[in-house]
């Protein structure tokens, strides 16, 4: 092994930076040549390829999104395609490729790895869907954001004694909306893993008025959608104002958390590691507190569990 890359695809989160710079900081510190993709599998693709070295990732720590840019490269799915990005990290001397995105992109890097590339994926992504690892990079972060908007959102909802709604991001994964719907002490949680009931959401808010709480906070995933269709309905059945608020792409942007920081530092060195132990078609992941990896189609295989415990802790500390 004597020189490496890394990228950045599909969606950015907080984080990746701290991995960018782990990755090239310790296989430099190994002796490899690094290199840096730009703009993911469309960049590869395309010979977006330079040479960094440790003034390339001075000061980024602390940055949100990725120097690295990245994209979505949907023809990366077709073989040649593929083929021709293996001939290119092959005339550019690459031996190994460090992937730091999701599913997606790591069902691009083991496909690369099936072509001879030797491939290590780090997880980044706010939505934590992967259910091999406790938590992706960007998750913490991006939960923080929304705690701090659920807490001005709780200003001026006491203010004007209404009823707020937000809506998170997480796609499918209810993750993002349970974890913040706890820590924001939120009234009621809708996820896509569970069935709610329009008329109990409506129940516990009036239940609430009546014993003097002045302001209700409801937190709706992504993968669930509609909270200015439900905000209209809620309003109707209780005949309190309810606003909808949708954060969106808010909550990919920011400096990474400390937590974010040290996991994708741990995580970006790990990588080099197993790159110089000739390792490949592996994801990295966290449990216990400890780095893990795992081989990326039996990791991509494990079923997702939502967390029904923390999710009724939530239902039992709203009322």
């Amino acid at each position: 092994m004597k020189t490496i890359a890394v990228l950045t695809s599909g969606g950015d989160a907080p984080g990746m930076n701290a991995a960018i710079r782990a990755v090239v900081r310790a296989g430099l510190d190994k002796g490899l040549k690094v290199m840096g993709i730009h703009r993911g599998y469309s960049g590869l693709i395309n010979g977006e390829i330079f040479e960094m070295d440790r003034h390339s990732v001075s000061d980024i720590i602390h940055r949100g999104g990725t120097i690295l840019k990245t994209a979505r490269c949907p023809e990366f799915k077709k073989l040649e395609v593929r083929q021709k990005a293996a001939q290119i990290l092959k005339v550019y001397g690459i031996d190994g490729l460090v992937v730091i995105g999701g599913d997606g992109s790591f069902t691009g890097a083991k496909l690369l790895s099936e072509l001879g590339v030797k491939t290590i994926g780090i997880p980044g992504t706010i939505d934590n869907d992967l259910a091999y690892t406790e938590y992706t990079l960007g998750f913490d972060t991006a939960l923080n954001t929304v705690l701090d908007a659920i807490n001005k959102l709780r200003d001026t909802s006491t203010s004007h004694e209404r009823i707020s709604i937000v809506e998170v991001m997480g796609r499918n994964c209810g993750d993002i909306a349970l974890f913040s719907g706890l820590a924001g002490g939120a009234e009621s949680v809708i996820v896509p893993e569970k069935d709610y009931s329009l008329d109990e959401v409506c129940k516990t808010i009036l239940d609430g008025k009546q014993k003097g709480k002045l302001h209700n906070l409801i937190i709706v995933a992504e993968g669930v959608g509609g909270a200015n269709e439900l905000a209209l309905k809620i309003e109707d059945i209780t005949g309190i104002e309810t606003r909808a608020t949708i954060l969106g792409h808010i909550q990919r942007g920011g400096s990474p958390s400390a937590f974010d920081r040290i996991l994708a530092s741990r995580m970006g060195a790990r990588a080099v590691e197993l790159l110089m132990e000739e390792k490949t078609g592996r994801v990295i992941g966290i449990k216990g507190g400890d780095i893990i990896d795992l081989d990326t189609n039996e990791a991509l295989a494990i079923p997702r569990k939502f967390d029904e415990k923390l999710y009724e802790i939530a239902k039992s500390l709203s009322y």
